[in-house]
């Protein structure tokens, strides 16, 4: 596979020498761009250094988007919950308005630390004065996550977090954390919500819209020119689209298998490649990722994902919702990048994810324990009880199919990889398991959902025909 597992830096030099890249034209923007990428790579004690002792809104603003991050206060005082003893702890953000955000969640100091209570949210619209009723934010996350000891994960700025859920355009907000009543305590001085807990509010800023997928060849004429470093994001793909461009194309299985007929025992397991969203299609800000791009040695495992954010979105608005995942990753929660490889939406599209390459074996930080030669692939929304959407369904079993391939691994197969560590298997212990599993199969979780993890079967046994297998 060296043709797909070329280095990224050759690739990026030639593409800069070929391209003339222009950086932000403004300085105003240029300098808080700069700004956000200094936060970005900080290693604060809290989620936000030099938080005001006030308590208002605080904003970072890289262009596009926004991350308001407001500190939790107590709603409960000590004493005041008759239900569950003298001591429950409730904190939370009392109603008030806000600039605009879609998307929210909830971080806080230690990412070893679990939040184990309730997190629920309430929004009002934007420009109305209609509010939604409660909603549930999922708190388990940590699984979700670079490999315990790898670089990312001890960088010094990771945080706990809870999954961001998406809740549309909105300028109001009320949140409420409390702990569960088994994890309560009368002990004076202990606390029993973790510390430093913080309300995220992302704003996804306005991108570029993916183009219809099948609908000819992208036109990324309308966007601004190429940054360095959406040029580099761009240059990893080159041998699959040009450069800047919004979207790699299909291949049919005849395309794919005459791309492919050069490397021996490789063609057999070929796959058609299905149309993918790039970065600069759903409108990433590269500025707020790492600079470098980090591969593990190849890709064996498929992890299947939901991302927990809720399905109150349209397809239409799915770029949106991965701009704000990415923002919510990167700044929130201290990630290097987006956590996924793939993102898949219910409209089946698909959409590159962690920068590096969409053929190459790139790191992804989404199975805790098994991050290292696997990829992950999220559908957008939860899945606990709705079931996931056809088009989702045909879309994983396209990618997953296509990818492997690529790697000579058998859709329908099973394999052996090593865990890193986790709640489930013990670091250094060799696991056995499906070349397309879930994420609860490397990691005791509730993800990918009960509805969609039901549906594995049927995508391996789709995945195996793309394979003609």
């Amino acid at each position: 596979m060296h043709r797909f597992l070329a280095s990224s830096i050759g690739v990026t030099c030639a593409a800069a020498l070929s391209l003339p890249l222009v950086l932000p034209a403004s300085p105003a923007s240029a300098a808080t761009l700069a700004s956000a990428a200094t936060l970005a790579s900080a290693a604060p004690v809290n989620p936000r250094s030099g938080e005001p002792a006030s308590g208002e809104p605080r904003s970072v603003e890289p262009l596009p988007g926004s991350t308001q991050s407001i500190p939790l206060a107590p709603l409960v005082p000590l004493g005041g919950d008759r239900a569950g003893g003298p001591a429950a702890p409730e904190q939370g953000v009392t109603r008030r308005g806000v600039r605009s955000f879609s998307m929210v969640g909830v971080v806080w100091d230690d990412p070893e630390t679990e939040l184990r209570g309730r997190v629920q949210v309430r929004t009002r619209a934007t420009g109305t004065a209609r509010w939604s009723g409660w909603q549930d934010i999922e708190t388990h996350n940590q699984e979700h996550a670079a490999d315990p000891e790898s670089a990312e994960r001890a960088s010094g700025r990771v945080r706990g977090s809870t999954a961001p859920l998406w809740v549309g355009a909105s300028d109001g907000v009320e949140l409420r954390v409390r702990a569960e009543i088994e994890h309560r305590t009368g002990v004076p001085g202990v606390q029993t919500l973790p510390s430093g807990l913080r309300l995220e509010l992302v704003d996804p800023g306005v991108g570029a819209e993916p183009p219809p997928v099948g609908g000819g060849s992208a036109d990324a004429s309308r966007l601004e020119p190429l940054t360095a470093e959406a040029a580099a994001a761009s240059a990893v793909n080159a041998e699959l689209a040009p450069l800047g461009a919004l979207e790699i194309p299909a291949l049919s299985a005849r395309e794919a298998e005459q791309q492919a007929a050069a490397e021996p025992g490789v063609a057999a397991r070929v796959a058609p490649r299905p149309t993918i969203v790039t970065r600069r299609g759903w409108g990433a800000d590269e500025k707020l990722r790492e600079r470098q791009f980090l591969y593990t040695k190849r890709v064996k495992v498929a992890f299947v994902h939901h991302t927990a954010s809720g399905n109150n979105y349209s397809c239409s608005q799915a770029a949106s919702v991965i701009r704000s995942i990415y923002r919510y990753h990167v700044l929130s929660t201290g990630w290097r990048d987006i956590g996924y490889n793939f993102l898949i939406d219910k409209c089946g599209t698909i959409y590159e994810g962690r920068a590096g390459g969409v053929a190459k074996a790139v790191m992804g930080a989404h199975t805790r324990g098994f991050n290292a030669n696997s990829m992950g692939v999220a559908v957008i929304g939860s899945y606990g009880t709705t079931k996931p959407s056809g088009a989702a369904v045909t879309g994983i079993a396209k990618l997953t199919a296509w990818k492997l391939g690529l790697y000579g691994a058998v859709a329908n197969g099973k394999t052996y990889l090593t865990s890193g560590g986790g709640n489930l298997y013990a670091k250094g212990k060799k696991v056995r398991l499906n070349v397309i599993s879930g994420h609860r199969d490397g990691f005791a979780t509730d993800c990918p959902g009960r509805s969609l993890y039901s549906r594995l079967g049927t995508i391996r046994s789709q995945a195996a025909r793309y394979q003609s297998r």
